[in-house]
């Protein structure tokens, strides 16, 4: 694998999350695996034990030749994970974009390096990969390169390419400028291939070049095969017909776990759900909410960007606490304006609403066990692991039928009680304020509903290793189209 993010290194979404727990669930089942990140000025050697492998290692671009060196560390399940060294393009406060929230100029470069110094890295090594396996944009030009330079090749040569679409709103446009360095050859910079309007498109060359395409739920997968979902996509993923498919993510229940989980105030499980209460007083306490085990809390923990639809939920949050007998738990960062916004109404809802501004993985970890509802309002969220940390919590997701929340969350019947949680179609003000009064009435009026829908959330299992096995049948998909070439 050769990716740009990777928890415990150097994280800022879901993509690390997957790269940190994919290879170790991989490795698991009896395949071997190795991971080619950037060794980025954040990372700290000491913390994560990283050592010297190579001191000089050279990496031949379209019209010049690199040197690095390389570091190694063992990382979840005792996978190995390389480090690219360059001070040139690495060593920086950033992974994408500077202090002002601007790319660096020079990402395409950046990652095109790190993508050739990967399969350069094989290449010196011996390790002859049956899939290689890259993640966004980023590193989304390994399936050219390996069609275009390494198809005679003794290590590389048999390899086959899966990209996974984490985020197709990210698509690596930059102007073709850096064109020759990526050495990806000018009859390649068409329409069909590489140029995006005059610009050069990482991801719609990946898409082109790849045996196999993924993306993080097979809703999302549906949906991007959508002009509205699909950011100039769909056409290209549509002409991979089954070769475009969607793998839902997993998580990781060794962090996720009420059971175990080191950083509540107190743990519980489905058969024991009194430490949720406590998790609960103490969330109202350390936020300045209102001390009432009667008034249902809905948390949320999320990245302020258009995406996620808190400038819907800014609209309507003043009506739903004042009209319901509700509290918000709110977590997150991100645009300024939807900063300042939150971040007033504590003042103005003075023990209804909490409100943290910034990342506190402690704070994360209370909110989904203290609350007993988790809000995501999303436009498009293709996987998405909050709900799915909710289940677990037993803190009922209530989301927006769209991509993974869709496929991973069981709408509620009032009929039955069965379900676990409550969604939502339109992206409106109105839509969010009745399916929170929804899930709060069934709080007051049917609360065996509640607790039978708790016990059905805490029973869902999105374990890695389900996914790992879907991966691996990705892996041998893209390894057939790789062989009728």
């Amino acid at each position: 694998m050769i990716a740009s993010e990777c928890v415990p290194f150097a994280k800022t979404g879901g993509l690390a999350d997957v790269v940190g727990a994919l290879p170790a669930a991989l490795k698991a089942l009896g395949h071997d695996v190795l991971v080619v990140l950037p060794k980025y000025g954040a990372i700290d050697p000491d913390q994560h034990g990283l050592r010297r492998f190579f001191r000089q290692m050279g990496v031949w671009m379209g019209d010049a030749e690199e040197w690095c060196a390389v570091d190694t560390a063992r990382t979840k399940g005792d996978v190995p994970v390389y480090f690219i060294e360059s001070d040139k393009y690495f060593a920086r406060a950033g992974l994408y974009y500077d202090e002002d929230r601007n790319d660096y100029a020079d990402n395409p470069r950046r990652f095109g390096f790190l993508t050739r110094a990967g399969l350069q890295l094989c290449r010196d090594i011996r390790f002859v990969p049956d899939v290689v396996h890259v993640h966004d944009w980023q590193t989304a030009l390994a399936p050219a390169y390996l069609k275009i330079w390494h198809w005679n090749d003794s290590v590389l040569g048999r390899a086959a390419s899966l990209l996974t679409i984490h985020n197709i709103g990210y698509q690596g446009v930059y102007p073709p400028d850096d064109y020759d360095y990526l050495g990806l050859q000018w009859g390649n910079f068409t329409a069909e291939k590489f140029e995006d309007h005059g610009k050069l498109n990482f991801l719609k060359g990946g898409i082109v070049y790849a045996d196999l395409v993924n993306t993080v739920s097979p809703t999302y997968a549906d949906e991007t095969r959508t002009p509205e979902y699909a950011h100039g996509m769909a056409p290209y993923l549509n002409n991979k017909g089954k070769d475009y498919i969607g793998i839902l993510n997993g998580v990781d229940y060794s962090a996720w776990d009420p059971a175990a989980d080191p950083l509540i105030p107190a743990q519980y499980s489905r058969h024991d759900l009194r430490g949720k209460a406590i998790c609960k007083q103490a969330l109202q306490e350390r936020l300045g909410l209102d001390i009432r085990p009667e008034t249902p809390i809905v948390g949320i923990v999320s990245r302020f960007a258009e995406q996620k639809g808190l400038d819907i939920l800014a609209d309507c949050i003043a009506d739903i606490v004042t009209d319901m007998k509700v509290q918000f738990a709110v977590l997150g960062s991100g645009d300024r304006c939807l900063e300042r916004l939150f971040e007033r109404l504590p003042a103005r809802y003075p023990g209804r609403i909490g409100c943290h501004i910034g990342y506190s993985n402690e704070l994360a970890h209370w909110i989904e066990a203290g609350a007993d509802f988790f809000l995501m309002p999303s436009r498009y969220e293709p996987c998405g692991l909050n709900q799915i940390y909710s289940l677990k919590y037993a803190t009922l997701p209530i989301v927006r039928n769209t991509g993974g929340l869709a496929d991973t969350v069981v709408q509620y019947d009032e009929r039955t009680g069965s379900g676990t949680g409550f969604k939502f179609e339109a992206l409106s003000p109105d839509a969010i304020y009745y399916a929170v009064g929804w899930a709060v009435s069934t709080w007051y009026d049917r609360p065996r509903h509640i607790a039978k829908m708790r016990q059905k959330a805490m029973a869902q299992n999105f374990s890695w290793e389900q996914s790992a096995r879907a991966y691996v049948g990705a892996y041998e998909q893209a390894i057939e189209n790789k062989q009728r070439l």
